[in-house]
């Protein structure tokens, strides 16, 4: 479940072209996450670990994750 979450983030994912040939990239549905490399490649794998790293902490703090193409990972709060 997780990995089907992960997948549809990172399918959200927006990369672009800096001037200077990096490439950025970051995914709207995951506030705050954003990646940078200097090939479209390696921007990707940072995209990917900056992403599980959002949702794992987004897990760990007991928040709400957002609903992205049908999935959903539901937390449970500690006493629930």
């Amino acid at each position: 479940m997780f990995a089907e979450y992960l997948r549809a983030a990172l399918r959200h994912a927006k990369y672009e072209q800096l001037g200077d040939g990096a490439y950025f990239g970051s995914i709207d549905e995951l506030p705050g996450s954003w990646a940078h490399g200097s090939t479209l490649e390696e921007c990707q794998r940072d995209m990917e670990a900056e992403a599980e790293d959002w949702i794992l902490f987004a897990i760990a703090r007991h928040q709400d994750l957002p609903e992205i193409d049908g999935h959903k990972l539901l937390v449970a709060k500690v006493g629930d």
